[in-house]
């Protein structure tokens, strides 16, 4: 039984081309949720959320922002979650840091509805994490935090999350107009729907 446990585990272990691939798709669709985010002056949660609220108060570019926010962090991906995943934590953050700052610079977006922006902004987030998380990766941060709950605890991904994103989100009323935080809100609703419907243990299996 337990040779049959292993050989099925073997038969759905990525390959290494199966997470680079998902590496760089997973951080281009975060990007280009985080472009038309940036479009229209929204926020969002987690790591990211902080992220955007210091490049607005501070003007500061958000790549490199979200790139040093997420440093403390590594500790906790490689103590809890593996030296595997610490390590394509690191790389996708500083993919996706780059995309963020290059990305405005390949689409150039006219006309934007704040409304689209958010649904369809905070889907492509989503799915974006969805795609990291199940190649044992993750936008680094409290994405970590809340794996390491989901691992050890079994607390739904997208629950913790939309609590957390709350809470980021409810800080940002001193310095963003409340419309802006409202539509946020709809786009941090639509990343973590996406994450719960997605994300949850033991639906999908390989490794």
């Amino acid at each position: 039984m337990a040779a049959t446990l292993k050989a099925v585990t073997r038969s759905f272990r990525h390959t290494h081309f199966e997470d680079a691939q998902a590496l760089i798709t997973g951080t281009l669709f975060v990007a280009l949720g985080v472009t038309l985010f940036k479009q229209v002056g929204m926020l969002t949660g987690g790591t990211v959320g902080i992220a955007f609220l210091l490049h607005y108060v501070f003007r500061q570019p958000f790549g490199a922002l979200f790139f040093c926010l997420n440093l403390p962090f590594y500790w906790l991906a490689y103590r809890r979650l593996g030296l595997p995943m610490a390590l394509k934590t690191l790389l996708a953050v500083t993919l996706m840091s780059v995309l963020s700052e290059t990305m405005p610079r390949w689409l150039q977006i006219a006309s934007l509805s704040p409304w689209f922006a958010a649904l369809a902004g905070g889907l492509l987030i989503g799915a974006g994490m969805v795609i990291l998380f199940r190649h044992r990766s993750s936008l680094g941060g409290l994405n970590v935090l809340v794996l390491y709950l989901q691992d050890r605890y079994g607390w739904r991904a997208g629950y913790v999350q939309a609590g957390l994103d709350g809470a980021i989100l409810l800080c940002a009323l001193p310095v963003v107009a409340p419309e802006r935080v409202a539509l946020s809100m709809v786009g941090m609703l639509a990343i973590n729907a996406a994450l719960a419907i997605n994300h949850r243990p033991g639906r999908y299996t390989a490794l």
